[in-house]
C-alpha cells in the first residue's frame, strides 16, 4: 500500500470533477455533487488529482494505521 493518500478539504472544494478525470485509479468521485471524496483504499498517492485540482483543495497525507 502506498505512504500516502489524497484528501479533500471539503470547504474549499467545488465539484468539478477534475480530480476524477486525472486519477488514474479511479479512486477520486464527486458522488453528491457538493464536494470531491477521495476512496483511501484505492488511492495509490500519485498526486495527479492534486496537481490538477483548479481549487488547490486537494493535499497528500501520510498513512495512518486505519487509513
Amino acid at each position: 500500500m502506498a505512504k500516502r493518500y489524497a484528501r479533500v478539504d471539503r470547504a474549499v472544494c467545488v465539484a468539478c470533477g477534475t480530480c476524477a478525470s486525472a486519477c488514474p485509479k479511479g479512486a477520486a468521485k464527486i458522488p453528491n455533487g457538493c464536494w470531491a471524496e477521495i476512496d483511501a483504499g484505492t488511492c495509490v498517492g500519485c498526486g495527479l488529482c492534486a496537481k490538477a485540482c483548479p481549487a488547490g483543495c486537494i493535499a497528500l497525507a501520510e498513512r495512518t494505521d486505519d487509513r
